[in-house]
């Protein structure tokens, strides 16, 4: 597929494949940007596809090909969704790396749009003074603008603000939902050229359940988990997530098929357990198990920092869960295993807790 224009509007100038090569060449050039200088490459490239990464969280990232024609009509239909104009300004402050930082990019190529690219570890501070129509984060920048003096105000300087790449906290979302702007997360994956369904987090159409974009539709399998209708596809894409549908276009996840936990013969979603614990817990944690003779393998809270006592939590927990919910053993790690986005990778974790002291 060659792509219907062959220059990008890139912080306020007009891009063309002569510029790029001349960028890749520049020894100077900061690596974020030597890798959105070599994606604009491949995209303007005869090739029908783009070489893209999966994120990692659920195994070893792998390469995979995807179609330019499914990367485009993934853009439009957030182009649509958003009701974004030509000439509308978009920030890319992820890495174009991974799919989400190159949607960015194919977003404002497909739409004739203005992309602003800054250094992905940016504080933000340009957010005083300017303002964006359209732009993306992962929980972890938002996180980080809250705890800046003027966090709110530069966030709502984004008129749309998609949040991906991992799950927010329920602490986070109620501190989203109050604000003017239009805060979205989204579900989706590499495979998909990012999202196929939209969560809206504040305004008149906040939401607990994901709507999919124009076209797309979901259903579940046998076990569940969630399969995915694109009409660029020939065939549906199975999921390991377990969801719960509303309707064929919008749905609520659950949990992953293969982070449940089998004690004693009686299956726990970590998500679930997760999700009743985080009004307990202001640091950050995870639900898994570590192995046991008797259970299989037993429930295991496991919290990122430093060691403290537990007496007090052990106490709180009690009064909230039901006494088969309950941990078995609480224990600390220093730093969670995650992916660049965030995402916890709960395999990794659960093999660094299996012999817990």
């Amino acid at each position: 597929m060659k792509p219907a224009t062959s220059h990008i509007i890139l912080n306020n100038q007009k891009i063309t494949p002569e510029v790029i090569a001349e960028q890749i060449s520049n020894p100077n050039l900061p690596e974020w940007e030597k890798e959105l200088y070599l994606f604009l490459n491949e995209w303007f490239s005869d090739s029908d596809v783009v070489l893209a990464q999966t994120s990692g969280s659920t195994g070893e990232p792998k390469p995979i090909e995807l179609p330019k024609l499914v990367m485009q009509k993934s853009a439009e239909r957030t182009i649509q969704y958003f009701g974004l104009q030509k000439n509308d300004r978009l920030l890319l402050s992820l890495p174009c790396r991974y799919i989400a930082g190159k949607m960015m990019v194919v977003r404002a190529i497909v739409g004739q749009m203005n992309l602003i690219a800054v250094d992905p570890t940016t504080d933000f501070e340009f957010l005083e003074d300017e303002k964006f129509d359209f732009g993306a984060m992962v929980p972890n920048q938002v996180f980080k603008l809250f705890e800046q003096s003027s966090g709110i105000e530069k966030l709502q300087n984004i008129h749309n603000l998609l949040i991906g790449g991992s799950g927010i906290s329920g602490e986070l979302e109620a501190r989203i939902s109050p604000l003017s702007s239009r805060i979205v997360i989204t579900y989706g994956m590499t495979e998909t050229a990012s999202h196929i369904a939209i969560r809206e987090l504040s305004g008149k159409r906040k939401s607990d359940f994901y709507h999919c974009l124009s076209g797309i539709s979901v259903g579940l399998s046998e076990n569940d988990c969630l399969q995915i209708y694109l009409p660029e596809f020939t065939g549906l894409l199975q999921t390991n997530d377990m969801a719960e549908l509303q309707s064929n276009t919008a749905f609520r996840i659950l949990g992953r098929a293969d982070s449940v936990i089998i004690s004693g013969g009686i299956k726990y979603s970590p998500e679930a357990l997760e999700k009743k614990l985080e009004a307990l817990i202001n640091k950050r944690f995870v639900v898994s198990s570590v192995p046991d003779e008797k259970l299989g393998e037993k429930l295991a809270l496991v919290i990122e920092g430093n060691p403290a006592g537990t007496t007090v939590l052990e106490q709180k927990i009690n009064t909230l869960l039901a006494p088969f919910e309950r941990p078995k053993i609480i224990c600390f790690l220093e730093h969670f295993p995650q992916t660049v986005s965030g995402k916890i990778i709960r395999e990794e974790l659960k093999q660094m807790i299996k012999n817990p002291r």
